[in-house]
C-alpha cells in the first residue's frame, strides 16, 4: 500500500509536531521546502505540508515562492517569521481594507490596475530576446496562479482559453466584496500578460461559477503587439 496512512494523519493540533516544524525552520539557514521538511523530520510530505501551512496560517511562517531565472515551476519555500507568537488578523485586515476600497466612488479601474501592478511583479518574466507564444504564456500564467493559491487548469476553447480557478486564496473576502477581489484578480492576470508581451488578453472573470470554481477567459490579443 502507498500513499499516506492513518499513522501520517496530524492528530495534534498544533501539538509537539507542529512546534518541531516551526523549530526547524528557526534552525535553517535558508528557506526549505515541503520535501525537505519531509525528509529532515521523516514525515510524510502531506503531513509536513500541513503543518506548514497551518504555521503560515499562524503568522509563524512564511510561504514563498522560489525565485527562477530559467524555465520551470517554482518551488514552494517556507521559512520562520521569528519569534511572534499568536495568530495575527491578516483576514480582519483584507477585510477591513477591501470594504473601505469598495466605498469608493469609481474604485474599479484603480482596483484593476492594482492587479496588474502586481501580476508584472510575480510573472516569470521572459529574456530579453525571447518571444513567448500563447501557449508558454499560458503556461506561465498558471505557475504563477498556481505559486498564489488559485489551483489552475487552462484549458483550450473555440473562442481563446478557459482559466478554471479551482480555489480562490481569498475566498472569504471575495465573497463579501466581489467587485474588489476580483477585480484585483482579473487585473492580476491582464497585467502579466502584459508583462510578457503576449499574443493573448485576459477579457473577464467570473467569480463563483460554482461555490469553489470561478472561471476566466482568454482572447488572442487583437491590437498590435508592443
Amino acid at each position: 500500500m502507498t500513499g499516506p496512512t492513518l499513522a501520517d494523519a496530524p492528530t495534534q493540533l498544533p501539538g509537539n509536531r507542529r512546534a518541531e516544524v516551526l523549530a526547524l525552520l528557526r534552525q535553517a539557514d535558508q528557506p526549505m521546502s515541503v520535501a525537505e521538511v519531509a525528509e529532515s523530520m521523516a514525515l510524510h510530505v502531506n503531513t509536513a505540508r500541513f503543518h506548514l501551512d497551518g504555521l503560515v496560517e499562524d503568522g509563524l511562517a512564511e510561504r514563498t515562492t522560489e525565485p527562477r531565472e530559467t524555465p520551470g515551476r517554482p518551488r514552494i519555500l517556507y521559512s520562520s517569521e521569528g519569534p511572534t507568537v499568536g495568530p495575527r488578523s491578516y483576514e480582519l485586515l483584507a477585510e477591513m481594507l477591501t470594504g473601505f476600497v469598495s466605498s469608493l466612488e469609481d474604485s474599479g479601474p484603480g482596483t484593476v490596475e492594482l492587479g496588474k501592478a502586481w501580476g508584472r511583479h510575480l510573472i516569470e518574466r521572459a529574456a530579453p530576446s525571447e518571444r513567448v507564444d500563447a501557449d508558454e504564456a499560458v503556461a506561465r500564467l498558471d505557475r504563477m496562479l498556481d505559486a498564489v493559491g488559485f489551483r489552475p487548469d487552462s484549458r483550450a476553447t473555440e473562442s481563446g482559453v478557459e482559466v478554471r480557478l479551482q480555489r480562490c486564496p481569498f475566498r472569504e473576502i471575495a465573497e463579501k466584496h466581489t467587485d474588489v477581489v476580483c477585480a484585483i484578480h482579473l487585473g492580476l492576470m491582464q497585467g502579466a500578460l502584459e508583462e510578457l508581451d503576449a499574443p493573448v488578453v485576459a477579457t473577464s472573470l467570473q467569480p463563483f461559477v460554482t461555490p469553489h470554481l470561478c472561471v476566466a477567459r482568454l482572447q488572442p490579443r487583437t491590437e498590435p503587439a508592443a
